[in-house]
């Protein structure tokens, strides 16, 4: 089981092992049990050191509802979320020891994984399951992911469900070749026909298409965290 531990001035989850690391970035659910357990899953049964951002402070599904939190998410400002989660990318290598971290995200976490990858060349991996990244940018976004995804130098994972409403098509296509486009850093995308954004999140698994989705999916994320972080430990 993880601790809450304090960087800085903000409060992170912490699921300690070892010298390879993951910056878990979460959902609209905040750092709540699902996304604890996936941090405790990691730590203690892949051998990866787990830090999660809290990007709701204290907020969650453990003690608010998604409307409490979807409200929240939009005052969210994206280079205050950035320079937290570059804060903590920074954790990881120093006070923690990691040699290699990689950065996975879910839904808004997804979105972030890829700005902050763009930006941190540090980073082993970036993982994005099913990310929040419509070509039309909401009002309290700064930055467009699918541009900004070319400047990964890392292996990129996305995950993307088709029955996505909230990311078209066009616009995982659109993320899918400015990945392609790219030096260096291998491109892997996973497309599931049927499954909803946020499929991941255990609350949409009463629909076979999403846990199916999810049950393919991991274990590949799971592959790619090895092989790229694998000799750190």
């Amino acid at each position: 089981m993880g601790v809450s531990v304090v960087v800085g001035e903000q409060e992170a989850y912490l699921a300690r092992v070892g010298r390879a690391g993951m910056l878990l970035l979460p959902m609209i659910t905040g750092i709540g049990e699902q996304v604890r357990a996936w941090a405790d899953e990691l730590a203690g049964e892949e051998g990866i050191t787990a830090l999660v951002w809290d990007p709701f402070k204290g907020r969650s599904t453990d003690n608010s509802s998604r409307e409490e939190l979807s409200a929240l998410l939009q005052q969210m400002d994206d280079d205050a979320a950035l320079a937290e989660q570059s804060q903590l990318l920074d954790y990881l290598f120093t006070e923690l020891g990691c040699t290699k971290a990689g950065v996975i995200g879910w839904c808004l976490g997804g979105r972030f994984a890829l700005l902050l990858s763009a930006r941190d060349h540090r980073v082993a991996n970036a993982i994005a399951f099913h990310p929040t990244v419509p070509s039309e940018l909401a009002p309290h976004h700064s930055y467009d992911a699918i541009a900004e995804a070319a400047a990964i130098t890392a292996p990129v994972l996305v995950s993307y469900p088709s029955a996505d409403t909230l990311v078209s098509n066009a616009d995982f296509q659109a993320l899918e070749t400015a990945l392609q486009t790219r030096a260096s850093g291998a491109t892997f995308t996973q497309y599931f026909p049927g499954a909803e954004h946020g499929f991941s999140d255990k609350g949409r698994h009463d629909k076979a298409v999403n846990a199916d989705a999810f049950r393919l999916a991991w274990p590949q994320a799971l592959a790619l965290i090895k092989a790229t972080t694998g000799d750190a430990r």
